[in-house]
């Protein structure tokens, strides 16, 4: 039995690298080397936390981890589906014009570029179905219905999921920050139900060998020190996140007024067959948390999840929408460095291998 201990994704771009991109547009094939000193940095560092999973810390992803598949297509354009946060500011997703709808970018070129570099398995994340739903307006768009959409989106996402797998993926993580958000913006949960079905039609597609590398990340959305859907009550999401087809669920956890009341959700609603990974770093938190609380908090954690069934992991990533200064990339690794030792310190108190 171990402990295993995984990041979400994105970690602050370099400043280099950060104001490259003030000036020029990220897709422009003159910033190709300033990504690739960006990834080899990131993974080199992440490995020097001691980390036994890395990612690319989505230095490629062109915008941001909800649009990087659409980003600069011709039928994309302003005015789609708008996330308000506490803090007052707001992120504007793309809104599709016309069909076909069809990925530009495939996180799958990601992984490619990261494992030239990684010496530990590799992690992708992918943008969940339900998210890229809302690039589709309200009015029926001429000439190419919603039902023809959502087929070819679980297409285009059983392609990038599967390319991804088969590219030797450790795990592919399914982001889906608007599930919690879903709560917010429909009481009743209908729309959080919607979501639920699109996504489990896309797992649908994968073998029960294949859907037991796949897992669901869920947070209240960080963004700049703010979240989107902190004051939903997690009870109104976990019983619907479980009905999930996949097999590794992370959580945010660390960043809640409650954490308590969350794991006896977790415990009362987890199936058995799937794995928990709790948030035990908070992103928007700036202050370092010490390895010793990060311990103490999976010590929490276990007596609620079985040991085999559970991992540690930050509650977000750490710059997702592309705000890379406001946090800075020393500060990132430092909590991803107390995750990974105050885990071993837990497997320690556990009994248990990390």
């Amino acid at each position: 039995m171990s402990l295993p201990t995984e990041p979400i994704g994105s970690i602050p771009r370099p400043l280099r690298l950060l104001d490259a991109l003030g000036r020029i547009d990220g897709t422009d094939p003159s910033l190709d080397a300033l990504y690739d000193d960006a990834v080899r940095d990131t993974i080199a560092r992440f490995e020097a936390t001691g980390s036994p999973v890395v990612t690319d810390g989505e230095q490629r992803k062109f915008h941001n981890f909800w649009t990087y598949c659409v980003h600069g297509l011709p039928n994309m354009g302003e005015g789609g589906f708008r996330i308000p946060f506490a803090a007052g500011h707001t992120r504007r997703m793309p809104r599709l014009t016309k069909g076909p709808f069809r990925y530009g970018h495939h996180a799958d070129s990601y992984l490619e570029v990261a494992q030239r570099y990684a010496h530990v398995p590799v992690k992708q994340a992918v943008i969940s179905p339900s998210a890229l739903s809302l690039l589709y307006p309200e009015v029926e768009l001429p000439g190419y219905p919603r039902e023809q959409f959502i087929q070819d989106l679980l297409h285009e996402h059983e392609t990038e999921v599967r390319n991804c797998l088969d590219k030797g993926a450790h795990k592919v993580q399914i982001d889906f920050t608007e599930g919690r958000l879903a709560i917010k913006l429909d009481p009743s949960g209908r729309l959080l139900q919607s979501f639920i079905d699109l996504n489990n039609l896309a797992l649908s597609r994968f073998s029960a060998e294949g859907r037991r590398r796949v897992g669901v990340h869920t947070c209240p959305g960080g963004d700049r020190n703010s979240t989107h859907s902190a004051d939903v009550d997690y009870a109104e999401l976990l019983p619907s996140l479980f009905e999930l087809k996949a097999t590794h669920f992370y959580i945010a956890l660390c960043g809640e007024p409650d954490p308590l009341r969350v794991l006896r959700i977790i415990g009362k609603h987890r199936k058995p067959e799937q794995h928990v990974f709790v948030g035990v770093t908070s992103p928007i938190d700036p202050r370092i948390d010490t390895a010793e609380e990060v311990r103490d908090r999976v010590l929490q954690a276990a007596r609620f999840i079985p040991l085999d069934r559970l991992g540690t992991t930050d509650d977000c990533g750490f710059s997702p929408f592309c705000d890379d200064r406001s946090t800075t990339r020393d500060t990132a690794f430092a909590k991803i460095r107390a995750r990974v030792e105050g885990t071993l310190l837990a497997a320690r108190t556990l009994g248990i291998a990390a």
